[in-house]
C-alpha cells in the first residue's frame, strides 16, 4: 500500500518548497503532477516558476482533471508529488456543467474526484505527497460558491489527513509536522 503524505498551509507558508525538498529525499525516480491551468499571463508566470525550481529529471504531468489516472500512470516513479490538491478542486467545482449545479452535486463530484485520488495513491507502493491549501483561516467568503469552495476544501483538507501516514503544516516558511 502506498504512503500518503499531506502538507498544508496558507498563501506563500512554503508548502510547495518543502513538499520539494521531502520528495527530493525519497528517491530519485519522482513524478510531478501539477493541477494548475495558465488560464491567464499571471498564473502562466506563476507556473513557470514552480517550473523552473523543479529538477529537469523530475517527470511533470498536467492533469487539471481526471487526476487519478496520471496517478495509476507512475507506478513505477519512487515518489509523486501532487501540486495542489486545491487548485484541483477549484478546477473540478468550475467546470461548465456544474455552472448550474444545485451544491449537494457539485460536493458529490468533488468528493468522488477525492475518493479516486486516494484510491490511486493507496494502490501503489510509492509515496505521494500532496500538498494543499489552508483556506479556511481566513474571513467568510461574500459569495455562495467562494463558500462552498472553502467548505469543501476544508473536507477534503480533513479526510486526506485522516488517511496520510503524516501530515506537516507550513507557516512562514517553517514545516510542523501535525501526523
Amino acid at each position: 500500500m502506498g504512503k500518503i503524505i499531506l502538507i498544508t498551509g496558507g498563501a506563500r507558508s512554503g508548502k510547495s518548497s518543502f513538499a520539494e525538498k521531502y520528495v527530493a529525499r525519497c528517491g530519485k525516480k519522482i513524478a510531478y503532477i501539477a493541477t494548475a491551468q495558465a488560464l491567464d499571463d499571471e498564473m502562466r508566470q506563476r507556473i513557470n516558476k514552480h517550473r523552473e525550481r523543479r529538477p529537469a529529471s523530475w517527470h511533470t504531468i498536467e492533469a487539471p482533471f481526471a487526476a487519478e489516472k496520471a496517478i495509476d500512470a507512475c507506478h513505477d516513479y519512487d515518489t509523486i508529488l501532487f501540486d495542489c490538491l486545491t487548485v484541483y478542486l477549484s478546477n473540478i467545482i468550475c467546470q461548465p456543467h456544474l455552472e448550474k449545479a444545485s451544491n449537494q452535486n457539485r460536493e458529490q463530484e468533488i468528493f468522488t474526484a477525492l475518493h479516486k485520488l486516494i484510491k490511486a495513491a493507496k494502490k501503489h507502493e510509492q509515496t505521494t505527497v500532496f500538498v494543499t491549501n489552508e483556506v479556511g483561516s481566513g474571513i467568510v467568503p461574500e459569495n455562495e460558491l467562494a463558500r462552498q469552495y472553502r467548505d469543501a476544501a476544508g473536507m477534503c483538507n480533513q479526510y486526506t489527513a485522516r488517511q496520510a501516514d503524516e501530515v506537516y503544516l507550513a507557516v512562514a516558511g517553517i514545516p510542523v509536522q501535525l501526523k
